[in-house]
Order: C-alpha cells, then sequence, then structure tokens
C-alpha cells in the first residue's frame, strides 16, 4: 500500500491505495501559509481516522500544480514515514507519450489521470477534470496525450461572478429543479451546474469533429460528482482516478 498525494490550487487529494484496493480519498486545504509539520499533522491524522498504521505504507508519491508547496509537503511525508518520496516531474517515468508544442508545460495532475486512464479504460479517451480550473483532456487512438482545453472551474466562476456584482450572492453548488430559474438563486444554480454540463457536452461535440472519431469519457475532480449528471453524454465518473494513475507512475520508478 503507497499514500498517494495530488496537490491542486484548492485542495489537496489524499488516499491509500495498492494494486487491489482504493483504501479511502479524502480533500485536506491548499494553504501556502502551513508549515510542514502542520501537513505531516494533517496527514498523520487522516491516516489515523481511517486505522492504516504507518508500518502498512510502503511508500509515498506526489504531485502538484502548486510548486512553492512541493519540498514543504515533501518533507512533511518524510516526517510521517521515513522513505523516499516520489514526486511526478522531471525525471520520474511515466511511459506517456505527449504530444505538445512544449511537454514540460502539462500539468502533472494531467499526465498522472491520462496514466490511470489508459490503464484502467484503454484508448482513446477525454476526461474532465473539475477542480479549480476545468480541463478536459484528450489522449487518442494510439494512447498519445494530445492536447485538450482550460476553463474555469466552477468556484473560481462563481467567485468571480459574485465578487463584480453588488447583488449576486454566494451560493451553494447544487442542481436547480428546472433549467429556466425562477428566483435569482434558481438562475445562478442553473448557470452554473447546467450551464457547466452544456459546456462540457459542447466541448466534447467539438472534439469528437475534430478527431474524427468518439471516445470513452470520464470524469474526476471535487465538483465532477454535481455536474457529470446532468450532462448528455455518458461519463464515467471515477474520484480515485489520479490516485491510481500516481500508484501506477510509483510502481514504474520504485528501486
Amino acid at each position: 500500500m503507497i499514500l498517494a498525494i495530488d496537490m491542486g490550487n484548492t485542495n489537496i487529494v489524499i488516499g491509500c491505495i495498492d494494486d487491489e484496493n482504493t483504501y479511502f480519498v479524502e480533500r485536506m486545504s491548499t494553504d501556502l501559509s502551513k508549515t510542514e509539520l502542520e501537513y505531516a499533522v494533517g496527514i498523520k491524522t487522516v491516516l489515523e481516522l481511517y486505522n492504516i498504521k504507518v508500518d502498512d505504507l510502503e511508500g509515498i508519491i506526489i504531485s502538484s500544480v502548486v510548486p512553492p508547496l512541493v519540498n514543504i509537503l515533501k518533507r512533511a511525508c518524510k516526517k510521517v514515514l521515513d522513505t523516499e518520496v516520489y514526486v511526478v516531474g522531471p525525471g520520474i517515468k511515466t511511459g506517456l507519450n505527449i504530444l505538445m508544442d512544449n511537454p514540460a508545460q502539462v500539468g502533472s495532475d494531467m499526465i498522472v489521470s491520462a496514466v490511470a486512464g489508459l490503464k484502467e479504460y484503454g484508448a482513446p479517451f477525454i476526461f474532465v477534470d473539475m477542480g479549480t480550473a476545468t480541463t478536459i483532456s484528450v489522449v487518442d487512438k494510439k494512447g498519445n496525450y494530445v492536447g485538450g482545453a482550460i476553463l474555469p472551474g466552477m468556484n473560481t466562476a462563481m467567485n468571480g461572478l459574485v465578487s463584480n456584482t453588488a447583488q449576486l450572492p454566494k451560493i451553494s453548488m447544487e442542481a436547480p429543479q428546472k433549467v429556466i430559474g425562477k428566483n435569482t438563486i434558481d438562475c445562478m444554480k442553473s448557470g452554473m451546474v447546467m450551464g457547466n454540463a452544456a459546456c462540457i457536452d459542447g466541448m466534447i461535440d467539438r472534439m469528437f469533429e475534430e478527431l474524427g472519431y468518439e471516445t470513452k469519457l470520464l470524469a474526476t475532480g471535487g465538483l465532477a460528482g454535481v455536474v457529470v449528471p446532468h450532462c448528455k453524454h455518458e461519463i464515467i465518473i471515477d474520484d480515485a482516478l489520479l490516485l491510481k494513475g500516481l500508484k501506477i507512475i510509483y510502481d514504474k520508478n520504485k528501486k
């Protein structure tokens, strides 16, 4: 069993996984002000909540899109388990062929999800990751990561909308009963949930057209469960996709 951690701009996804099971998937807040000790205490507490002993862990792997926190989190992990901590990035084998203008610019979370998608579902596929940003990525028939699209995540869009308007309140992210809202709150819920569902559907259709064929569809991220059920396409929600990818990459690199 390994400890797999994916650090995003808003949340840190943490879980324990082995070849057979994903034992848990939890989220902690990403906080630039926290020290390595505070992160270590948070990780240790989560492990204790699920009755997982440190001695049960073989190793640790991290992916991150927050460079200033990588070394802090790495040191925090070493306080929990004194072992080599792998970090997805330069020098780490992934087995993924990236056909981009600058492969180094591709977020580690997208690489990890693509690696998991290839093993779990096979090529071709499109996967949506709904976090601080919503990313839509494409793996073609040959198993190549060929690109995608980035748009504002739901909470990012909500914060921008509320902070730049005088009368619109911050709302909970849940679907309204109808697309055509009858009050301000329902209108905002419709725009956020149904609007994002329609956007994802539309982008998938355009990507299918550009590829010249249809693919499997996957989704992950904290808000996928809110939006994806309202999409017209059949999209598989896999909340553990990142952790599965981290386990695969860990196995490729362990000594």
